[in-house]
């Protein structure tokens, strides 16, 4: 009983440590993407990432990567909230709100979405394989 208990205590310190990871993966690609960060992309996104905007369009890891080096994809600014984890073995889900601004081939925007992200731990790396935001009208508090 007691090396069954001390397996869980592991499993949940273990669960906790890599919801921490996964929320940190979250920011170091909001700080990648609003520095231009190419290498630091081109790291962490999977190589067949699925990137959805919520204007439709799709990108690929290439194209995605592309358009940031470019500045056809500016971000000015990328405020993320109420972030939470869902683990799934090799994988993890992430949902949180962003109020973001800036600038894309349609022109500037300014706009609250609900984003999620879908994580995989591949080769002993977690890489970014979903990308999907949805506007939405305001943010919850």
């Amino acid at each position: 009983m007691r090396i069954i208990l001390a397996a869980l205590a592991l499993a949940g310190a273990l669960s906790a440590e890599t919801k921490k990871d996964i929320v940190a993966l979250d920011q170091a690609w909001r700080q990648a993407i609003l520095a231009k960060d190419a290498a630091s992309l081109d790291k962490m996104l999977a190589d067949d990432l699925v990137y959805g905007h919520a204007t439709g369009i799709v990108d690929t890891k290439a194209s995605y990567i592309a358009k940031v080096k470019s500045g056809k994809q500016l971000y000015r600014t990328l405020e993320q909230k109420k972030v939470t984890v869902n683990l799934y073995g090799a994988s993890a889900l992430t949902h949180s709100w962003m109020h973001v601004t800036g600038v894309n081939q349609a022109g500037p925007f300014d706009d609250k979405v609900m984003l999620i992200h879908f994580w995989v731990k591949h080769n002993g790396a977690w890489r970014l394989a979903g990308h999907q935001t949805t506007k939405v009208t305001r943010i919850p508090d």
